[in-house]
């Protein structure tokens, strides 16, 4: 077990935590905020390790087919735990529908890269799918944190966090739409690719038996 997988498995590990620490069953209810400011610093450090196991395989040449598998196996559980638990731990801010669509396309883009790995090809995370992680990030936290201020007055400045977090939370769902399409258009693209090139060989390779000579 590698450095980078272990990273991997620490996210996953974290996936229960973060349930926990968004349930009525996490021991801190303070005033302060105990509760939010744990789940949000420990979804942030979980998304820190997204990128950071990845870096780690890549520099160190630890590419493994372990990693390839628990690296997006963490990053949907983390995804999908975050907007289950959020659907009960603040639901004016996500309502059921928003993580059903989320969770939705997380799927969706896993039966594609599939089956695109079933084909021979790889369909490589576009900009706008990076763009939609970070504002992934942003949303949950936002979102987590609303549960207790709706703003935060610092001197002169106030800080809506209620608008941050809606905000965040419908920018994210557009935002998870469209790289869906992205995904798909760039799956569909390269499936219609890899056929035609097999119907092409299997037209050489049909003419061929027609010109060879018969014993």
């Amino acid at each position: 077990m590698n450095l980078p997988n272990s990273i991997t498995l620490s996210r996953i590990a974290s996936v229960p935590l973060l349930i926990w620490a968004l349930s009525p069953k996490f021991p801190v209810h303070g005033t302060h905020g105990e509760q939010e400011i744990f789940a949000s610093a420990l979804f942030i450090l979980a998304s820190i390790t997204d990128g950071v196991d990845g870096y780690l395989a890549r520099r160190r040449g630890q590419i493994t087919t372990l990693g390839m598998l628990l690296d997006p196996l963490a990053d949907k559980l983390m995804v999908t735990a975050a907007y289950i638990a959020l659907v009960a731990y603040n639901p004016r801010v996500v309502p059921p529908w928003i993580a059903v669509l989320v969770i939705g396309r997380e799927f969706l883009v896993s039966g594609l890269r599939s089956i695109a790995a079933s084909e021979g090809f790889t369909i490589e995370a576009s900009e706008i799918g990076k763009l939609k992680t970070v504002i992934q990030i942003v949303s949950v936290v936002a979102a987590i944190l609303n549960h207790r201020w709706d703003y935060w007055q610092w001197g002169w400045y106030t800080v809506g966090v209620h608008f941050i977090a809606v905000a965040a939370i419908y920018w994210m769902t557009a935002v998870s739409i469209i790289s869906a399409v992205d995904y798909f258009v760039g799956f569909w693209n390269k499936v219609d690719h890899v056929s035609g090139r097999r119907r092409k060989r299997s037209l050489v390779l049909s003419r061929k038996k027609q010109v060879s000579p018969t014993a």
